[in-house]
């Protein structure tokens, strides 16, 4: 079964029961309109941003929710697009403001928030722990004597000033605690998130903070000297939220999460991120662009080479991670080498000495797509369009996107238009029906490779964009 086709048919599979029951609610006299998500074929979410939920690493977009979302979105059969955000509150307003479709955030589920939106079954169960800096000689201390020098009596907190998240539930469980030890705790909102409050903590910017304990086990792996025993409140359920009243897609996410929470691969997926020792590498790798802003070694290259053709650098790092994932001697069946996988008579037609070169053939491939460009230019006036077909022909060569283009333009089909239109005669290229059609000059085409390249580079240079700055 093509690409396509099993998209077709997932779309199929949820969009026919939908319109079986918008039709009987029709009967029944109820207004029933088709969700915007499945209107636009495109969920959007928003997430945050760290080293656990969602992040960017050697050039891979990574982390538990991004990868929940994913395999949502593939269960829907619809795309994906992430915006991300670690304000709470900017969050919510961009739910309630219908700016995006779903909250995938580890969301604690309180009355409160329950009368602003709609929040899926539980996605983890988890407790609020106060995190403390070890004092300087921890190391030497029994545990007895680590447990005189830090606080592990919820009411040795009262007089004491803790930082948190603006807007999230760790304000009000201290504001309960407060009256609950029956003296002042000294509460400060900060726009940030946990894991950014624990690094500030950690260089001595501030006493006190408070996190969920799965993100807090994950930041102790990077720093030991973080002490994170005292919890301040029982087990609390996290989850999804969608805005208030949307019972569809609440219902379709909820269906999902039956199916797929307790699988061996949700306990694979949690693990990963909440239980990988591992963690630690990620954020301190250079390449860890939540911290470092960096994709790849070659950042600095690809920004000097970019501008030859215009383009944002995060978009060459893109194809590039596509064509290497940054290995500069990585070879392929096919005969392509280095970086960005120049076949030899592209390497010779651009007078590369030496291919496993990183500046060499960063060089020649740009001039590659320069090339491709040129011969583009006089066909498009959409340049985001043509961009499509530049990516396409450098995967594949121009020979069978012009035939692509052909096929499309015989069938009825702008072939300046490349969703929709000749990404579906390039997909199937590799049928008879097509590659033996007379307009076609090129012949047989595996075009289940380009059209995936196409979609993978441009989603990724989106995920890039989220994260790096230009």
């Amino acid at each position: 079964m093509t690409l396509r086709r099993s998209k077709f048919l997932l779309a199929f599979i949820f969009i026919i029961p939908f319109f079986l029951a918008c039709k009987s609610s029709r009967d029944r006299g109820e207004d029933i309109s088709i969700p915007p998500y499945i209107e636009r074929g495109r969920l959007i979410a928003i997430t945050d941003y760290n080293s656990t939920n969602y992040f960017i690493y050697r050039g891979e977009p990574m982390g538990y929710q991004y990868e929940l979302l994913k395999l949502f979105a593939e269960h829907m059969g619809i795309k994906l697009e992430i915006k991300v955000s670690n304000d709470l509150r900017e969050s919510f307003e961009g739910l309630l403001s219908e700016e995006c479709d779903l909250l995938a955030l580890s969301l604690t589920i309180t009355k409160e928030r329950s009368r602003l939106v709609d929040f899926t079954r539980p996605i983890i169960q988890t407790r609020q722990l106060l995190v403390q800096k070890k004092p300087e000689n921890w190391h030497l201390l029994s545990e007895s004597q680590l447990d005189e020098a830090l606080i592990r009596n919820q009411l040795d907190l009262a007089g004491k000033t803790i930082h948190v998240q603006k807007g999230s539930a760790y304000a009000a469980r201290l504001i309960n605690l407060s009256d609950e030890i029956g003296d002042t705790i000294h509460i400060v909102e900060l726009p940030y998130e946990s894991e950014q409050l624990i690094t500030m903590l950690v260089e001595g910017e501030i006493e006190y903070t408070v996190s969920d304990e799965n993100i807090a086990r994950v930041n102790q792996t990077y720093y030991p000297e973080i002490d994170i025993q005292t919890a301040i409140s029982f087990p609390q359920n996290l989850a999804w939220a969608v805005k208030k009243g949307d019972e569809q897609l609440k219902e379709e996410v909820n269906k999902w999460l039956d199916g797929f929470l307790g699988t061996f691969e949700s306990q694979l997926l949690y693990a990963k991120y909440f239980r990988n020792p591992r963690s630690a590498r990620f954020i301190r790798s250079d390449y860890f662009a939540l911290t470092s802003g960096r994709i790849s070694p070659y950042d600095d290259l690809i920004k000097k080479y970019s501008e030859e053709i215009n383009w944002d650098w995060r978009l060459l790092a893109s194809l590039i991670y596509q064509e290497s994932r940054f290995f500069p001697d990585a070879e392929s069946w096919a005969g392509a080498s280095g970086l960005m996988q120049l076949m030899p008579s592209t390497a010779a037609r651009f007078g590369v000495r030496n291919v496993f070169d990183p500046e060499q053939n960063i060089s020649a491939g740009v001039r590659f797509i320069n090339w491709l460009d040129d011969l583009l230019s006089d066909r498009f006036e959409d340049e985001s369009e043509k961009l499509k077909f530049i990516l396409a022909s450098y995967n594949v060569g121009l020979g069978h996107v012009l035939d692509a283009k052909a096929l499309a333009r015989k069938n009825g089909k702008n072939p300046d238009v490349w969703t929709g239109s000749v990404d579906y005669y390039i997909l199937n290229k590799s049928n008879p029906k097509y590659y033996l059609d007379p307009v076609v000059r090129h012949g047989y085409c595996r075009g289940e490779e380009p059209f995936k390249y196409v979609t993978e580079i441009l989603e990724r240079y989106d995920h890039y964009r989220n994260f790096v700055q230009p």
